[in-house]
């Protein structure tokens, strides 16, 4: 891998709470930062690679912390629109068209949403892929590690699962339910064959029921037990709606019933949160759960706005989540970090003073992402680091007024275009436009050829 020098750098942002740096250089070899300061041309090795930092803000790969990647092919379609239906309606709308993706449809889902998080500067994705057809085979999470080895992005795997009938209460087909035992299996080939704990991995698994609402009990139980044999990391969604249900079911909301069956810790993150009351974020914060904060969907489906306020206070873990397109139509999780703020300034009202500060929301984004993940190594820049970055040039007028504050910029203001540049593990990935190792058009005909095999081309009533 050859090593880049990024050459006076007119910002580095090495982390949100780090003064900024102004015209430093940046040293990546062997994927990892070596250096941080001025002048370091004079000690780089032979066969270095120049990039000219003149007006370029460096800042810390994203981390994403939530999505569905297979819902990129069920985006911005009028007939599955969620004003159109009540939640159930619309549930009942959209899993059926779910099962009938294919294992190919998955791997191209993958690559779609990848090359999106990648131009918009995200370098370590977390998928929670629970969507299992059984004609699309067992081999789906491995098709998803092949798109992050071509797309170049580190990769968290979430291996989700589904296992109660529509029958008993749930909102999945019967074609897209499993049995504990088959998804327990499933989840430890993935582990032994993917999962790599080490430093500046690329590639790791956790254990990912998709939600209590959707799973039998013993479903959750036995992925607690399993996750920590293995040492890996815990998902699922919790507090989004379904705290009634459970407590109907067991007796207790979905925070106390996940604590109760062990699905909770330092080593445990849940997805959206928006119901959660007071005591059960004060429950979270005591025991180290995190939470991946999605706050698009929040605008189209969420009958509360997250409390992020109370999570900053309380010192609950956060990062932050793109989730799936069937309730974000985009996988960019720089936009995210803008809508998260200004979606807290608007429900603020008077008291703007309890919105954390701007710079609080790009921290989450970066090294709340890697700590959700369970990662030291990438969300800052710091030699010894993962070399995850990426770059926007700021020589043009839509940053005219704003470069005095780059940590800022990014939640005030948002960037309205993609990024310049992306290094992922000190590999540049993507730069002015183009992926350098890729052939976008012919990645493009592919997906588009796999979505038309279960999707029509123009809009029907399905």
């Amino acid at each position: 891998m050859t090593p880049v020098l990024f050459e006076n750098c007119a910002a580095v942002v090495r982390s949100a709470h780090d003064p900024v740096l102004w015209g430093h250089d940046i040293l990546c070899e062997k994927g990892a930062i070596t250096a941080i300061g001025k002048d370091l041309r004079r000690t780089a090795p032979d066969g270095i690679e120049i990039v000219d930092g003149d007006g370029l803000f460096v800042y810390p790969g994203l981390v994403n912390t939530h999505h569905h990647f297979f819902q990129c092919f069920v985006r911005n379609r009028a007939e599955l629109d969620w004003t159109r239906y009540s939640v159930i309606e619309w549930l009942d709308r959209i899993y059926p068209i779910f099962s009938r993706l294919t294992e190919d449809c998955f791997y191209h889902s993958s690559v779609v949403a990848m090359a999106e998080l990648i131009k918009h500067g995200c370098t370590t994705a977390f998928d929670h892929q629970y969507c299992f057809p059984r004609h699309a085979g067992s081999r789906i999470i491995d098709r998803q590690f092949e798109a992050a080895a071509l797309m170049g992005m580190r990769f968290h795997a979430g291996r989700g699962g589904n296992t109660l009938p529509k029958s008993e209460g749930s909102t999945i087909p019967d074609e897209m339910l499993e049995t504990t035992d088959g998804f327990i299996a499933d989840c430890e080939r993935v582990i032994d064959t993917y999962h790599d704990a080490g430093p500046l991995s690329m590639r790791q698994v956790s254990v990912a029921p998709c939600q209590p609402v959707n799973c039998y009990r013993e479903t959750f139980e036995q992925s607690v037990a399993l996750a920590r044999d293995k040492g890996v990391i815990l998902h699922s969604h919790v507090g989004e709606g379904e705290s009634p249900v459970i407590e109907q079911v067991h007796g207790m909301r979905t925070v106390d019933y996940c604590e109760s069956l062990g699905f909770a810790g330092p080593d445990t993150f849940y997805a959206h949160g928006w119901e959660l009351t007071r005591d059960e974020l004060r429950k979270l914060a005591a025991s180290g759960t995190g939470v991946s904060h999605c706050s698009e969907p929040v605008y189209l489906v969420g009958a509360e706005v997250t409390d992020i306020p109370a999570m900053d206070a309380l010192g609950v873990r956060v990062g932050l989540g793109c989730d799936g397109a069937a309730s974000n139509d985009n996988s960019n999780l720089l936009h995210c970090i803008h809508s998260s703020y200004m979606l807290q300034c608007l429900v603020a009202g008077s008291r703007a003073d309890q919105v954390p500060k701007p710079a609080t929301f790009l921290s989450y984004a970066t090294e709340g992402g890697a700590s959700l993940l369970g990662r030291n190594d990438i969300g800052a820049l710091r030699p010894g680091m993962a070399a995850d970055l990426f770059a926007i040039d700021t020589r043009r007028l839509d940053y005219v007024g704003t470069r005095h504050d780059p940590i800022s910029l990014l939640a005030k203001v948002g960037i309205g275009s993609t990024v310049d540049l992306t290094m992922i593990n000190g590999r540049i990935v993507w730069r002015n436009g183009t992926f350098p190792h890729l052939d976008e058009a012919a990645l493009f005909t592919a997906a588009e050829q796999a979505l038309h095999t279960i999707l029509p081309h123009q809009t029907e009533e399905l």
